[in-house]
């Protein structure tokens, strides 16, 4: 009986979040479509590439939103087996509240990591291909940037010129080893800056130790400045974004080719707070069905469905801007980056245990 029970439970919930990963995709499918049908509005092509990148882009939204799903879909089960009474059954079979929390909670944990090593490499794999075809019809200059292992390479359109930028290396808000070549319309070079460091950190660089060639007519007059500024039309913040697309990366390629991704530009900061975000994903899974389990069991009443949609509601809410609040605050250095991923979590895991020793009480 208690296999039967517990077969019961797990698949009834296992069907409850495919259901709720549908509704999503769905939704997800809808709202995404209209921005790809609007990105391509100008472009030669079918109807088929805004159906296909659609299709491909929805499911690593939805890992991002797996905390909220679980939380949705243990809450629309537990209500169900509440209001059809087998949440009675149960207890009358010996399954008391924390039994069935920490079944569910497991499930979840579980799940997680099931997806994480099954489900996010075939994820990341769609999202590399869909930024990399979304490049090919991209009017902006975001893909004229390119990290390499000869350094960074940044070309740049201004106004009347245009610019080549290399440097050996990114250290924090610096480039080390600067290169800038300057041309004009017809691609002859006007003049040529080398540096040994830029401050990018603003869109107004800061460059160090600068020796300027300026080339007019054949003559090349030389200036050196301890210090000399540049504008351009990129910032350390925007620089860095472009390589720090987290859905492009799968758990698995992160701690299997950390070397290979470092040797390809990718920042060890970025990478390691990536690990920290993809191993949080099975815990916060396990805490949020159990909050969900602690909001439905902790009552028998039917008519108390109303009143946990609008709870549901406002956790989600408050979760979500929780852990928006906490990684600012990690992206800022105001706390280290590790804490500021896992106190989300730590948070739910006090509300957590607390309320499953009320609930048990019940």
């Amino acid at each position: 009986m208690n296999k039967v029970l517990l077969n019961y439970l797990l698949k009834g919930f296992l069907k409850s979040f495919l259901i709720i990963v549908g509704v999503f995709y769905c939704f997800g499918f809808i709202l995404n479509l209209l921005e790809e049908i609007e990105f391509f509005k100008n472009t030669d092509v079918n109807f088929t590439i805004p159906l296909m990148l659609t299709a491909i882009f929805i499911p690593s939204m939805i890992i991002k939103l797996l905390p909220f799903v679980i939380f949705i879909s243990s809450m629309w089960f537990m209500t169900k087996i509440r209001n059809n009474k087998d949440l009675l059954t149960l207890k009358v079979f010996g399954y008391s509240n924390m039994k069935i929390y920490f079944i569910l909670a497991l499930f979840s944990f579980f799940l997680g990591w099931i997806i994480l090593f099954t489900v996010n490499p075939i994820t990341s794999n769609m999202s590399i291909f869909y930024e990399k075809t979304k490049s090919n019809y991209s009017k902006d200059i975001d893909h004229l940037v390119n990290f390499n292992k000869n350094g960074l390479w940044i070309k740049e359109e201004l106004s009347k010129t245009k610019r080549i930028i290399s440097a050996e290396r990114p250290e924090g808000y610096y480039l080390i080893n600067l290169t800038i070549f300057q041309l004009d319309k017809n691609n002859k070079i006007i003049k040529k800056i080398f540096a040994d460091k830029a401050n990018i950190q603003e869109n107004t660089w800061k460059l160090t130790n600068a020796k300027i060639f300026k080339f007019n007519e054949g003559i090349i007059n030389q200036e050196n400045f301890e210090k000399y500024e540049i504008f351009s039309i990129y910032n350390y913040s925007k620089i860095n974004s472009l390589f720090k697309n987290f859905d492009t990366l799968s758990f698995l390629s992160i701690i299997s080719k950390k070397n290979t991704l470092l040797e390809n530009g990718y920042s060890e900061t970025f990478l390691n707070e990536s690990l920290q975000k993809m191993i949080s994903i099975p815990f916060f899974l396990f805490f949020m069905t159990g909050l969900a389990s602690i909001f439905t069991m902790n009552t028998l009443k039917k008519g108390d469905n109303l009143k946990l949609i609008i709870i549901g509601l406002i956790v989600c809410v408050l979760t979500f801007y929780l852990k928006d609040l906490s990684l600012a605050l990690g992206q800022t250095e105001r706390i280290p980056m590790v804490l500021a991923i896992w106190s989300p979590v730590i948070a739910l895991s006090f509300f957590s245990f607390i309320g499953i020793l009320q609930i048990n009480e019940k």
